[in-house]
C-alpha cells in the first residue's frame, strides 16, 4: 500500500502585489464572496464537516477533521490538486475555510482571500506595517472569523477586522505597550473568538513586566479587559517572584492560541517561562515569599468577557531551562476513576502531559513520554512534581538535561481522535549539557552554558510521532527516523494522521498502528498547521511551505549533529513559499 509521490513546485505563477493597506480582487468569482454567510457563534460551537473556521478546527484544540473520504484504502492515490505561490519570510500560517472560501494571512502582513476549489485569487490586503514591527523569525498560527469579518494580528501590534467579502478595514486597534523597545512584543498566536470577544495573547521577550492576554470586543475592536500573567508584586501570586522588584520580573509571553469551553465559558492559556532565571535561582529567607514565578509554565482559566482569573494550575515552578508548557491545551471527555471527567490536558517542551479539570483545575493524571530526566516523582493528589538535581544550574558542574530547550516536543500541535480519544503528537529526542552558571548565555541570565548533545545509547534517529491511548494513559504505536518533524499533525475520520518533516516530506499514516500509507516531497520544509476541508463535494488536505523559522532551522542542526552527516540534507530543493493543497483525482 505504499507509495511514494514525489511532487515538485509549480514555477509559472505570477506574483501579484497590490497597493499597501488596500484590498484588490482580480476579477474572481463575486458570487462565491456574495453568497458567504455570517459566522456565527453556534458555528463555531459546533462547526460543519466541511468548513474550518478555528486555528485547530475546533475550541477543544483537537486538530482533527470528521471528514472520511481520504481514508487508508485510497491515500496512497493522493495527490497535488494546487498550489499558489507565497511571499517570502517565516511563518506558521492556518488557513481558514468557509463555505468555498480560504483565508490565509501570509507574511509581512498580507492576508488573501482565495476559491478554496482552485487557489484563484479573489481578492487581497496588505497592511502597511509600522516602523516597530517585530522581525516575525517565529511566524504567526493565523487569523479568526467571526461574523462577516476577518480578525487578522499584525507585526506591528495591531488586530485589524477586514470584511470578508471585499478585504477592506472595518476596525483597528493598537495594543499598547509601555516598553521602551515595542518591537519585543508580538502577536504570534492566532485570536481565539470566545462569547463574542476576541481574546488574543501577547508575547513579551526579555521586558520588564512580561507578557498579557486582552480581551478585544469583536463588533467595536475596543479592548475590555488585560490579564498580565507575569504576577506584580500587588497582584495574587505576587509573592511568588523571590521579592524582586516588577521591572525585573520578565516572561509569561503567550505564544500559542487557547482553548475555549462554551459550556463552562472559560478560556484555557499556557504562559511560557522567563529568561531572567538569575534572580529565581536562589530563594529568598522571607516567609510567605517562593521563587515559583506565577504564572510562568501554568494553565489559567479565564472568562472571556472580563478577563477574570477563575483558576491556575502550575506544571513546573522556576524553570531554570527554558523548557516552556506554553503550548496547546487540549479538552477531551475522558473517564478518570471510573467517573467521566471533562479534562483539560497539555505537555511542555519535556514531552509530559499532565491532565486538569477543565471547571476546577484539580490535578488527574500525567503521561511522561520518556523524554526527559529532570521530574523525579509526581504526587498522585496535588500534581506537584519533584525534581531532579539536574533542573537546578550549578556553578560548578555540567549536567545532562533532557530535552533541550528546542524541547521533546514544542509548538507542533497534536491532534486528538475524539471517536478513539487516541492522541498523536510529533516529537523530538534531544538533550544537552547544562554548563556551570556564571557563563556568557544567550538564552538565560544564569549564564549556564547550553550545549546539545544526543540522548544517552541513541540509535541516532531524532524524530518520532508518538500515539498515545487516553483511555488508558498508555504509549501505543511510536513511529521513529532520522528527520525531525516540522508541523503540527493533522487527524481525520478516514483513519489518517498527516505530518511533515525537516526533509520536506509530508506523510499519512495510519492511525491503528503507525504505518507510513502515503508520501510526498513537497518542495520546501513545512513549518506550519495542516488542515483539512471539503468543498465541490471532495475532501482536501491543506498546508502551507516554504516558510520555516528559528525551530526548523534548530533541528536540522540537532540532526546534523546527532549523525554527523549533513549529506542527509544535500537533496533538499527549497523551491520557495506556498501553498499545497491535496485530493484525489
Amino acid at each position: 500500500m505504499f507509495q511514494r509521490h514525489w511532487i515538485h513546485a509549480a514555477t509559472a505563477f505570477a506574483w501579484i502585489v497590490a497597493a499597501p493597506a488596500m484590498a484588490q480582487s482580480d476579477g474572481g468569482s463575486p458570487d462565491l464572496l456574495a453568497d458567504l454567510r455570517p459566522v456565527t457563534a453556534e458555528m463555531l460551537a459546533n462547526p460543519s464537516a466541511g468548513n474550518w473556521l478555528i486555528w485547530r478546527k475546533t475550541y477543544d484544540s483537537h486538530g482533527f477533521s470528521p471528514l472520511d473520504q481520504i481514508d487508508t484504502e485510497n491515500v496512497d492515490q493522493l495527490a497535488e490538486a494546487w498550489r499558489i505561490p507565497l511571499g517570502q519570510g517565516s511563518s506558521m500560517a492556518t488557513p481558514l475555510v468557509h463555505d468555498g472560501v480560504m483565508f490565509l494571512a501570509d507574511t509581512n502582513d498580507a492576508v488573501l482571500a482565495l476559491d478554496a476549489r482552485s487557489g484563484e485569487e479573489l481578492w487581497r490586503y496588505e497592511h502597511e506595517t509600522g516602523a516597530d514591527a517585530t522581525a516575525g523569525l517565529n511566524g504567526k498560527f493565523g487569523i479568526a472569523i467571526y461574523g462577516t469579518n476577518l480578525i487578522v494580528p499584525t507585526l506591528d501590534l495591531r488586530l485589524l477586522a477586514l470584511d470578508f467579502r471585499t478585504g477592506e478595514p472595518v476596525w483597528e486597534h493598537a495594543i499598547a505597550v509601555t516598553a521602551d523597545r515595542p518591537s519585543r512584543y508580538s502577536l504570534r498566536a492566532a485570536p481565539l473568538l470566545a462569547d463574542g470577544v476576541i481574546v488574543q495573547g501577547v508575547t513579551a521577550t526579555m521586558v520588564p513586566e512580561g507578557g498579557f492576554i486582552i480581551g478585544i470586543d469583536a463588533g467595536s475592536g475596543e479592548e475590555l479587559w488585560r490579564f498580565q500573567t507575569v504576577a506584580g508584586p500587588d497582584d495574587p501570586g505576587g509573592h511568588t517572584w523571590n521579592d524582586i522588584a516588577l521591572s525585573e520580573r520578565q516572561g509569561g509571553s503567550v505564544w500559542v492560541t487557547g482553548s475555549y469551553d462554551p459550556e463552562l465559558d472559560l478560556v484555557f492559556f499556557g504562559p511560557a517561562p522567563t529568561y531572567h532565571t538569575a534572580p529565581l535561582l536562589d530563594p529568598v529567607a522571607i516567609q510567605g515569599v517562593s521563587n515559583d514565578a506565577l504564572y510562568t509554565n501554568s494553565t489559567i482559566a479565564l472568562r472571556p468577557r472580563s478577563g477574570e482569573l477563575a483558576w491556575h494550575f502550575q506544571h513546573v515552578a522556576n524553570d531554570q531551562w527554558d523548557l516552556d508548557w506554553s503550548f496547546e491545551r487540549q479538552i477531551i471527555e475522558i473517564y478518570v476513576d471510573g467517573s467521566p471527567r471533562k479534562a483539560v490536558i497539555t505537555a511542555g517542551k519535556i514531552a509530559l502531559y499532565d491532565a486538569l479539570d477543565a471547571a476546577t483545575g484539580e490535578y488527574l493524571f500525567s503521561i511522561d513520554l520518556g523524554l526527559q530526566n529532570l521530574v523525579a516523582s509526581i504526587d498522585p493528589q496535588s500534581g506537584v512534581k519533584t525534581m531532579n538535581p539536574n533542573a537546578r544550574p550549578n556553578a560548578e558542574n555540567a549536567v545532562l538535561i533532557c530535552p533541550q530547550p528546542i524541547g521533546g516536543r514544542n509548538w507542533l500541535a497534536g491532534a486528538v481522535n475524539p471517536e478513539s480519544n487516541m492522541l498523536f503528537l510529533p516529537l523530538a529526542e534531544t538533550c544537552m549539557m547544562g554548563g556551570p552558571t556564571g557563563g556568557d548565555s544567550q538564552l538565560l541570565s544564569t549564564g549556564a552554558a547550553i550545549s546539545g548533545i544526543a540522548p544517552p545509547d541513541s540509535d541516532g534517529n531524532v524524530g518520532r510521532l508518538q500515539a498515545i491511548n487516553l483511555e488508558t494513559r498508555e504509549l501505543a504505536w511510536s513511529f521513529r527516523e532520522f528527520m525531525p518533524p516540522s508541523s503540527a499533525v493533522l487527524a481525520t475520520g478516514g483513519g489518517l494522521v498527516f505530518g511533515a518533516a525537516v526533509d520536506q516530506s509530508f506523510k499519512a499514516f495510519d492511525q491503528i498502528d503507525g504505518e507510513v500509507l502515503w508520501k510526498t516531497d513537497l518542495g520546501d520544509i513545512a513549518a506550519s498547521f495542516p488542515i483539512s476541508y471539503s468543498v465541490g463535494g471532495k475532501q482536501h488536505i491543506a498546508l502551507v511551505v516554504g516558510q520555516p523559522g528559528l525551530h526548523s532551522q534548530a533541528l536540522i542542526g540537532i540532526a546534523m549533529q546527532t549523525s554527523g552527516d549533513i549529506s542527509r540534507f544535500s537533496g533538499l530543493t527549497r523551491e520557495g513559499p506556498s501553498l499545497v493543497v491535496f485530493a484525489l483525482p
